[in-house]
């Protein structure tokens, strides 16, 4: 028996819990007693191959450097450790392990306990982040390849290097391309596709009349240098930049951003490089002396909404804003769902959350002004210095009158009170819903706005003579144009990680970086800013944002993405179609080669520009591929019913603004105009009865009245109808691929909408009074206008009958006629006549080919 000791001896920590009474713990060792702890409970989801919330736990490293939600533990202070709060379910945390997974006992969690208050002793020699990042294997990670152009059989197919690719996937499967289209078909396709606008009948008479060989490629060239293609690429980037003119949510009150929405046509129409594109929108500000345009460009990231209802948290709304503009520069320039590592790691792409702050910390340290951008006219003649002024004297008669406060509000009280209930629907809209809260619910910018509208009254001005003067200088400042911008800060926010997302409780403190399986910023720095992360997601060793852009861009000319899953590259997205076609064009964006180039006038082959939208789309649509005919093939029913292949071309309904475009083009009333405010074009009566905040609606006459949809004033709590039901987004989030629907509702639209009926006026009226004066012959011309092309003879002759059959029954119906008439489309033929020609007009509005690219 000598030298045997019991158990509870040789441990000390046992005896302790055994026996109740105090102990001397031995020295606890970390890869003896602490390891195999570690690796039998955590390992699972904190080891080699997984390390949620960005924590390792089999290498003593990882214990250093913590994870997400901070460090594991405070040497010599137990109490304060997160890593036994964890163990103990301490209130604030979550239990770990989680529910049904094995747990350390209690002797376990006393022998962790002990180690750390001998102050947490690792093996020397250890230090920083446990475990190295794999290389990324998924396809979208690795670099852009740029492979050379296969050889096909069939060279004649085979227009430029695109073909190539596109040819020799379908010789592999036994299939051949279609035919090209006709020309009237083509001419049509083209400007709907670059111009978001038919071709008038001219020009498609030209066009097809045109028998020089390079006819093509110049018809092109007159539509890439058209104003009208900023408009309609434009408008696809404002679906990306979640465009609206209202801050969003249930108040949704009215913002001024149109200067960014005619900045980014501007950018496109004189084909600003799509990598200075990016930088200026999103770190504009920064660039070493910013013009005012490029800080205008800034507005992208000013597109988030704004909560302006009572009792909101600003931090709380603050923060939500960085998020989606975290989210949507993933989804934009990446084609990555990094939303889904707010909270936890991403469960399938290699993005752990606290790379998820590391991008948020990039984005965190802006401020949010207005720009004031006073037009050339209003600096000449001394606008700024003037407000000036003005803004000086009524601060000092502002000054004054403070000491009437507690006076001014009794009498804005009991002006409250007096008002006829009957009177208050009259009342301006900010008004009216102050006065529908009670006094206690009214937020500061309610009493603002009470308290500016009793200024302006008669008997204020009266009981309050300071204010007469106060009023009549305000309306004598001039008034420039603002709009949202993004502006560094001086001094720096810090950024933690968000447990479980939620803002109010911070993790780790974290420091601006990228996802480490991409590549790293091009320039190491202490302190990588805004900036920095603009121009890492151009860099040419990204791999990313090349194939997002270009893919979206062929998503448009062909109505699907090599990668269909435009919105997501990520391992759950859909592989390419055709992989060495997208790298070959996402290489070409970002470095062209001389053997894309054009011939100048000279004939020379002038150095392409690199990232140029204008050249990449027409290197797309000059391809054989684009040029197809889209007619159905039986023989690609089986093979490829989708038409993933590009045996032929898409047949796509038009967007919603092409929609409303083409009636306008049509019609002969469209306005040309470009750029400028948003305008109100007519709309149904009651849209904005199921609003908190009725909305301001001045239809809009005269031009402005018929400027093109996308000029259309967007409220995000009510969208316009008629654009609404052609699959509008709501804006509230980036929006990279429209949605195609097919509904009645579309059919109602296009026959019954105020703004249809009056465009199929504008197009009886042309007809009635321009060119020829017979029946036949007028309906030839409105089919020309309408669908470019002529009528068959059934349709001729389907258009004759119902011409008939419209004149009788108006002629028995004059009352009716009248109805379908307007003095804004005068003309010298009879009611009933105009009537008719109004009729056929909204059948042909009304065809599933007017609102079809072929």
């Amino acid at each position: 028996m000598r030298g045997f000791l019991p158990n509870w001896l040789k441990f000390p920590l046992l005896g302790t819990i055994l026996l109740g009474v105090p102990a001397q713990a031995e020295d606890v060792d970390f890869s003896r007693d602490l390891r195999p702890l570690f690796e039998r409970y955590c390992s699972e989801c904190h080891g080699a191959e997984k390390q949620r919330g960005g924590l390792r736990l089999d290498q003593p490293s990882g214990l250093t450097a913590g994870g997400d939600s901070g460090t594991l533990f405070s040497r010599g202070q137990p109490a304060d450790s997160l890593l036994l709060k964890v163990l103990t379910a301490a209130e604030g945390v979550s239990v770990m392990p989680p529910e049904g997974k094995p747990r350390p006992n209690e002797a376990e969690r006393r022998l962790i306990e002990d180690w750390i208050v001998q102050g947490a002793k690792l093996p020397e020699g250890t230090g920083g982040k446990g475990g190295a990042t794999a290389a990324p294997t998924h396809w979208s990670f690795l670099p852009v390849r740029r492979v050379a152009p296969p050889a096909v059989n069939d060279t004649f197919r085979a227009r430029n290097p695109v073909d190539a690719f596109v040819v020799s996937r379908l010789e592999s499967e036994g299939l051949i391309p279609s035919p090209e289209a006709d020309r009237v078909t083509l001419i049509r396709r083209l400007s709907l596709d670059l111009l978001g606008l038919p071709p008038t009948p001219a020009e498609v008479q030209e066009f097809v009349q045109d028998t020089r060989p390079n006819a093509y490629d110049l018809l092109v060239d007159r539509l890439l240098q058209s104003p009208h293609l900023g408009e309609r690429w434009g408008r696809h980037w404002l679906d990306n930049a979640r465009y609206a003119d209202s801050n969003g949510f249930t108040r949704d009150t009215a913002r001024s951003i149109w200067m960014y929405r005619e900045w980014v046509i501007e950018a496109i129409n004189r084909d600003l490089p799509f990598d200075q594109f990016t930088v200026e929108q999103i770190a504009g500000d920064m660039l070493p002396n910013a013009t005012r345009a490029q800080k205008v460009a800034t507005g992208f990231h000013r597109n988030t909404l704004v909560n302006e209802e009572g009792g909101t948290d600003p931090e709380q709304f603050r923060v939500e804003s960085i998020v989606d503009r975290v989210n949507t520069t993933g989804l934009v320039f990446l084609g990555l769902t990094v939303g889904c590592a707010q909270c936890h790691e991403h469960k399938y792409d290699p993005i752990t959350q606290r790379e998820y702050y590391q991008l948020y910390a990039f984005l965190n340290n802006a401020d949010e002004p207005r720009l004031e951008a006073p037009s050339a006219e209003q600096v000449a003649r001394g606008d700024l210095e003037k407000r000036v002024a003005l803004q000086r004297q009524i601060a000092e008669l502002e000054a004054k009158f403070a000491s009437k406060k507690v006076e001014f509000e009794g009498a804005i009280e009991a002006w409250e009170k007096s008002f006829p209930d009957a009177e208050r629907p009259k009342l301006p809209m900010e008004v009216l819903n102050a006065l529908n809260l009670s006094p206690v619910m009214r937020s500061e910018q309610n009493k603002k706005d009470l308290a500016n509208y009793y200024r302006k009254l008669p008997e204020a001005q009266q009981k309050f003579p300071e204010l007469a003067e106060i009023v009549n200088l305000s309306g004598q400042i001039p008034q420039f144009v603002t709009t949202l911008v993004m502006q560094e800060r001086a001094e720096p926010r810090s950024t933690h990680i968000h447990i479980r997302g939620d803002f109010l409780r911070h993790g780790a403190e974290v420091r601006p970086g990228i996802p480490a399986a991409l590549p790293p910023l091009a320039l190491q720095s202490d302190h990588p800013n805004r900036l920095d992360l603009a121009r890492w997601l151009v860099d040419t060793r990204n791999p990313l944002t090349p194939r997002v852009t270009i893919n979206r861009v062929w998503q448009k000319l062909f109505g699907r993405g090599i990668v269909e899953t435009e919105n997501d590259f990520g391992t759950q997205g859909t592989p390419p179609t055709h992989p060495e076609l997208l790298d070959w064009l996402a290489a070409e964006f970002m470095q062209p080669t001389q053997s894309t180039a054009s011939p100048g006038p000279d004939g020379s082959l002038a150095p392409e520009i690199p990232w140029s939208l204008k050249r990449m789309l027409k290197l797309l649509v000059t391809s054989a591929t684009y040029r197809q005919s889209s007619h159905w093939r039986p023989e690609l029913a089986e093979v490829d019913p989708a038409n993933k292949l590009y045996a032929r071309q898409n047949r796509l309904r038009l967007e919603a603004e092409a929609i409303r475009d083409s009636a306008l083009v049509a019609s002969g009333l469209l306005s040309r105009k470009i750029g400028g405010p948003s305008v109100n074009p007519p709309q149904p009566e009651g849209v904005f009865e199921f609003t908190q905040d009725k909305k301001p609606w001045n239809t809009a006459t005269g031009p402005e009245r018929y400027r093109r949809g996308m000029y259309t004033y967007l409220w995000r709590s009510s969208l316009y109808p008629a654009m609404a039901v052609f699959d509008f987004p709501d804006a509230n989030i980036t929006c990279t691929r429209r949605n195609r629907s097919n509904t009645p509702l579309q059919s109602l639209t296009l026959a019954n909408d105020q703004q249809f009926v009056e465009f199929a006026q504008g197009l009886a009226r042309r007809v009635l009074t321009e060119g020829p004066t017979d029946d036949s012959s007028r309906l030839r011309q409105l089919f020309r206008l309408c669908l470019a092309r002529e009528p068959g003879p059934v349709e001729l002759q389907r258009l004759s009958d119902l011409l008939t059959q419209q004149r009788q029954g108006f002629a028995g119906q004059p009352e009716e006629a009248k109805q379908l008439t307007s003095p804004e489309f005068a003309t010298d033929v009879p009611a009933t006549e105009f009537a008719t020609w109004t009729s056929i007009a909204r059948v042909l509005i009304n065809l599933d080919e007017f609102i079809t690219r072929e």
